[in-house]
């Protein structure tokens, strides 16, 4: 990114950034490639211990600002504490928190699929609606959400998952218009399988085509933030995306994910 460019981000949607599920893996890409653009940050995670390492790394780097909070993203009231109580506000909300027990419905008990609709639809939803009035009243601001391919059609082994990220990109699509009169810009980033902590633990296998790293699906969201309402980083995603959704018939689609997702654990 030029320094036109960096300087113009900044501009839209900084002086400070909020990005959640920030401890590593994507998450931590998002405050580097948001720190490089000149945001300050407000990091939230459950792990506070791993949340001051990375805020050490990035001040040691980039000449901004970095708060961390532990929280658990699953009780939204806590977290609306947590942000209500910051002293500045945010131009930007990047929420890439997500809960993704990996089994058959049968096998997951009704606490974990509770916990799946409050880390990855309740808190986005509301913490967006919460964020928002205050980058209406700023006429100026940007909201990213992450969804998933996984969401694009049912995907056995994470049906939840994959129905709740269905949920981000359908509300990041609808806001977007609604929210484009206030100079807002909304962005579902609808990502493939992604080279973080979290993945190659529940991966047995070698990485599937398309695999990102965790830098290359930041960097290619935040450009594409106000160019539109869906990002799919990766051409391979992109055409993969094309043919499971487009060309092949639906129960197609959702047994070539069923093949995809049937080795996790």
């Amino acid at each position: 990114m030029n320094k036109n460019s960096t300087a113009d981000f900044k501009v839209k949607y900084g002086p400070w950034a909020l990005v959640a599920g920030a401890s590593e893996g994507l998450g931590a890409a998002f405050a580097r490639a948001l720190a490089d653009r000149g945001l300050n940050l407000l990091l939230l995670a459950r792990r506070l211990n791993k949340l001051e390492v990375l805020a050490m790394e990035l001040k040691a780097d980039y000449p901004v600002e970095v708060e961390v909070l532990s929280v658990d993203l699953s009780d939204f009231d806590v977290v609306k504490k947590a942000v209500t109580g910051f002293k500045e506000s945010f131009g930007l909300l990047v929420y890439n928190a997500a809960f993704a027990p990996i089994g058959y419905m049968e096998n997951i008990d009704e606490e974990n699929l509770g916990r799946i609709v409050d880390v990855n639809i309740r808190t986005p939803l509301l913490l967006t609606k919460l964020m928002s009035s205050a980058m209406i009243a700023n006429r100026r601001g940007g909201i990213v959400l992450m969804s998933s391919l996984a969401g694009a059609q049912g995907s056995p082994k994470i049906a939840t998952y994959a129905a709740s990220k269905a949920f981000n990109r359908i509300l990041a699509e609808g806001i977007w218009k609604e929210l484009e009169k206030h100079q807002i810009d909304v962005l579902a980033s609808c990502a493939g399988a992604i080279s973080t902590p979290g993945f190659k633990k529940a991966s047995t296998g070698s990485d599937a085509p398309g695999t990102l790293t965790a830098r290359e699906v930041a960097e290619e969201t935040l450009n594409a933030l106000g160019k539109g309402p869906t990002i799919i980083p990766g051409f391979t995603n992109k055409l993969a995306h094309f043919f499971m959704n487009r060309i092949f018939p639906r129960k197609w689609a959702i047994s070539i994910m069923n093949k995809n997702t049937k080795d996790l654990s």
